[in-house]
């Protein structure tokens, strides 16, 4: 995904989207139902599922830019804010039903027939955009690869406000994934109750997510990058109370809280992007932006154990929480961060 990521939104800029996100879920429809052939077969090797993985992560590639750049070419400015809050409200929820819907299947029949249900998930989703008419005249020109690459640059370092937050959460998004996704299983097990605690925590991030989107489908901030970021400073107490650690409750609660912030800030976030990026160049932005925030999260992944093997579980944890506190206050020194408002039809 990271590596193909560009590629997709210059792609995602050429044509017509929604072909691109039609083409994307046949690939992984067709990799997903490879994995459950060689599952059933009993002859499924690890390499064969990484090649396959890898694919499927390159057809992710072009239908994440696709899908972020075709909302306002469907949805009329004043709508905005509410349709990015609906797609994540879809997105969370399909999330919590999913999970439990994918244990369910595996659980009653294989992990192969759990494979299946989720390859036919990629053709069903591929019918679905296969309806989406997009408006006449909005089909955007290639020149060459370089010349649009550059272009998408250029779009993205000529905003500060864009390349500063890009660059936050590139450092965030390591840090928290890592200590989270690493360290946070280890507490739960010596401190919450073990899986089913962790499960508890992870729950309730996920209702906090979705209570976060049904409360931005009625606010409508006017500063939409300050009430973003300061919406993100909520989920930083997670992080101090996983290190501390507090009682399973309170750390719950803070989940609650952290999943309201992170999806406050990415409602904005969509919002203030479709705003300000010219739709011919948004998905090759976005693209910038997803590659900028997600390249680091494979490094955060992979220290977070070492570094608390070094310092100590509860350290490591309260240290990713200062960086993370210091990396959100640092951008609310850009003034565009601080003064970007909302324009009066969006």
């Amino acid at each position: 995904m990271v590596v193909f990521m560009l590629i997709g939104g210059i792609w995602a800029d050429r044509l017509p989207r929604s072909r691109v996100m039609v083409g994307a879920n046949l690939v992984s429809c067709a990799t997903q139902a490879t994995v459950a052939a060689l599952l059933f077969s009993g002859e499924a090797q690890v390499w064969q599922i990484a090649v396959l993985a890898a694919l499927n992560g390159t057809a992710g590639a072009f239908f994440f830019p696709a899908a972020s750049g075709i909302v306002p070419q469907i949805v009329a400015e004043p709508f905005l804010q509410r349709a990015n809050a609906t797609l994540r409200l879809g997105l969370n929820s399909s999330t919590i039903v999913g999970g439990a819907l994918g244990g369910l299947i595996v659980g009653l029949t294989s992990p192969a027939t759990g494979i299946a249900v989720d390859a036919a998930s990629f053709l069903l989703a591929a019918l679905l955009v296969a309806g989406i008419r997009l408006p006449a005249g909005l089909r955007m020109e290639g020149s060459n690869f370089l010349a649009d690459l550059s272009l998408g640059w250029r779009e993205f370092v000529s905003r500060t406000w864009l390349w500063v937050i890009v660059l936050q959460f590139g450092l965030v998004n390591a840090i928290e994934q890592g200590s989270q996704g690493v360290l946070g299983p280890a507490v739960a097990k010596e401190h919450l109750h073990g899986a089913i605690g962790w499960g508890i925590v992870l729950t309730f991030d996920a209702v906090g997510l979705i209570a976060g989107g049904l409360f931005l489908l009625w606010l409508r901030p006017r500063r939409l990058l300050l009430t973003a970021t300061l919406g993100f400073f909520l989920t930083v107490p997670f992080l101090f109370g996983l290190a501390m650690p507090l009682p399973l409750v309170s750390v719950a609660a803070l989940a609650f809280v952290a999943g309201i912030g992170a999806e406050s800030f990415g409602i904005l976030w969509d919002t203030t992007m479709q705003q300000e990026i010219p739709q011919d160049r948004l998905s090759r932005v976005y693209s910038y932006d997803a590659l900028g925030s997600f390249a680091l999260i494979p490094l955060g992944l992979a220290v977070a154990g070492p570094v608390a093997e070094a310092i100590g579980t509860g350290r490591t944890l309260a240290i990713a929480g200062l960086i993370s506190l210091t990396a959100t206050l640092s951008v609310l020194f850009v003034r565009d961060v601080r003064t970007l408002e909302r324009r009066a039809a969006v």
